[in-house]
C-alpha cells in the first residue's frame, strides 16, 4: 500500500467523514477488455480494416464506447479524424451490436472485488458506480457477478451531458445520494477518475492494475495508490 498524501497514522482521521464510495467499472471492478476487443475487432473486420490484439486495445479503453470505436478506426490511441460523424455513428452501432451478443462472457471480476464490496456495504458505506460505459451494460455486468444490488446508484457514460473526466457525474451522484463531496471517495484505475475527483473536490484512490493508457496512475496524484482492490479495507476498517 502506498499513501501519497497522508501518513498511515492519519488515514483513519482522514476517513472519519467518509460514508460513500464511488467506483469506476472497467479496469476497476472488472476486466472487460477481452469482450471489448472481440467486439471492436468484429467491427473492424466488417470494414476490412486491420484488427488489434488485446494488449493494444487495453490502452484504448476508458473514454466510453464511441471513443474506443474511433481509436479502432484510427488504429491509434490518438484519433485521426478521417471519418464523418455519421460514419462513426454507424460503426458504433455495429460495435454495440457485437458487444451485446457477447453477453460479457469473457469479462471477469478482479480478485478481491466481491468480498471487499460486501465488506464495505456491511460496514454501512453507500456504494455508487460511475462509469463511462453505456448505461445499458451496467446492470447485466454487475448482475452477472451478483453485485448489482450493492449499489445505491449507477451512472453510465450516456446518463448525463458529460462524462469523466468531467466532475459532473460525481457531483450529480453527490446530489442524488444527499452527500457532500467531502464525504466521498472515488475509486478508479484511470486518469479520468482522478481528474474528475479532483475537479469535484473528492478524495480518490488510484488502482495500478487497470487501463490507464500505459501511464502510472500515481502521475495524477490520487490521495492513495493501491495495487490490490482489497487494500481499500485498510482505510475503511
Amino acid at each position: 500500500m502506498l499513501c501519497l498524501s497522508h501518513e498511515l497514522a492519519n488515514q483513519k482521521f482522514v476517513m472519519q467523514e467518509i460514508n460513500t464510495f464511488f467506483f469506476d467499472l472497467d479496469g476497476t471492478l472488472v476486466d472487460s477488455v477481452p469482450d471489448l476487443a472481440t467486439a471492436l475487432n468484429q467491427t473492424l473486420n466488417d470494414y476490412q480494416l486491420p484488427t488489434y490484439n488485446e494488449q493494444t486495445i487495453r490502452h484504448w479503453v476508458g473514454n466510453g464506447a464511441r471513443v474506443l470505436v474511433e481509436r479502432g478506426l484510427s488504429g491509434n490511441a490518438k484519433i485521426r479524424h478521417h471519418y464523418t460523424s455519421n460514419e462513426i455513428d454507424a460503426a458504433l452501432e455495429k460495435f454495440l451490436f457485437y458487444y451485446r451478443t457477447l453477453d460479457t462472457k469473457s469479462t471477469v471480476l478482479y480478485d478481491g472485488v466481491f468480498a471487499t464490496l460486501h465488506a464495505l456495504k456491511e460496514q454501512g458505506f453507500t456504494l455508487a458506480l460511475i462509469t463511462n460505459k453505456p448505461s445499458e451494460f451496467i446492470e447485466p455486468i454487475l448482475s452477472s457477478f451478483s453485485i448489482f444490488s450493492l449499489f445505491s446508484l449507477t451512472i453510465g457514460g450516456d446518463s448525463l451531458p458529460e462524462k469523466k473526466p468531467s466532475s459532473l457525474p460525481l457531483l450529480h451522484a453527490c446530489e442524488k445520494l444527499g452527500v457532500s463531496p467531502s464525504q466521498c471517495v472515488m475509486v478508479g484505475d484511470s486518469k479520468n477518475d482522478i481528474v474528475a475527483a479532483k475537479a469535484a473536490n473528492i478524495k480518490s484512490i488510484g488502482l495500478t492494475y487497470g487501463y490507464n493508457y500505459g501511464e502510472s496512475i500515481a502521475k495524477y496524484k490520487p490521495n492513495w495508490v493501491f495495487d490490490d482492490f482489497e487494500e481499500i479495507l485498510t482505510l475503511a476498517s
